[in-house]
């Protein structure tokens, strides 16, 4: 059976700061991301001993926990990849720059209209700049907790997590203020290679 694990991240826990504490980084990645690791895992686990045990399992409950968590896992996984240390003027290569210039007439009419919707995604959940497997063009996804209004033919190229629990410590109920310090610490590198060839 496939066992999730939590991805070790290519930073050390201090050098998101000032963007994102150390203690911040730790909770989110150390408790939240490897819970939904554990719960997925258990889920799984749960799966595969009703059908070994020839036991009936409430499906419908089972499947969307599970959809749940690995859906937390995967856009985690994409986030933290995403980051780098912090970078005053960070911008995207020329390649990307012109992509995004093309879909969104300019780089701050796209920061403008990314940060609009992270802060407008109700309650808990993420805002993604995905690229159309089809046609190529960007578009801004809300993604609401963490498995609801996913383009299901999209290339996920940048994800912010807007779940409180990825900067209240650092920022309390000031996610605009968080969101504006975000783009300091994209590692736009790694967004260009998700680009669809």
């Amino acid at each position: 059976m496939i066992k999730y694990e939590l991805p070790e991240l290519k930073y050390g826990y201090g050098e998101l700061a000032p963007v994102i504490s150390e203690e911040q980084l730790i909770i989110h990645h150390q408790k939240h991301h490897q819970g939904y690791v554990n719960n997925a895992n258990v889920i799984l686990e749960i799966l595969d001993q009703a059908r070994i045990n020839n036991n009936e399992v409430d499906q419908k409950s089972a499947l969307k926990n599970l959809s749940f968590n690995l859906s937390g896992h995967m856009l985690h996984s994409w986030f933290w990849e995403n980051l780098k240390a912090p970078v005053d003027g960070n911008v995207p290569s020329e390649k990307l720059l012109r992509l995004i210039n093309q879909n969104f007439n300019s780089f701050k009419r796209f920061q403008s209209e990314f940060k609009k919707a992270a802060e407008s995604v109700e309650g808990s959940g993420w805002t993604a700049l995905v690229q159309d497997r089809i046609s190529g063009d960007l578009i801004i996804s809300q993604i609401e907790k963490h498995n609801q209004n996913m383009y299901p033919d999209a290339a996920y190229l940048l994800v912010i997590d807007v779940w409180e629990h990825a900067y209240y410590l650092d920022y309390q109920n000031e996610r605009g203020k968080y969101i504006d310090e975000f783009w300091k610490i994209i590692d736009w590198t790694v967004v260009e290679k998700r680009l669809v060839k």
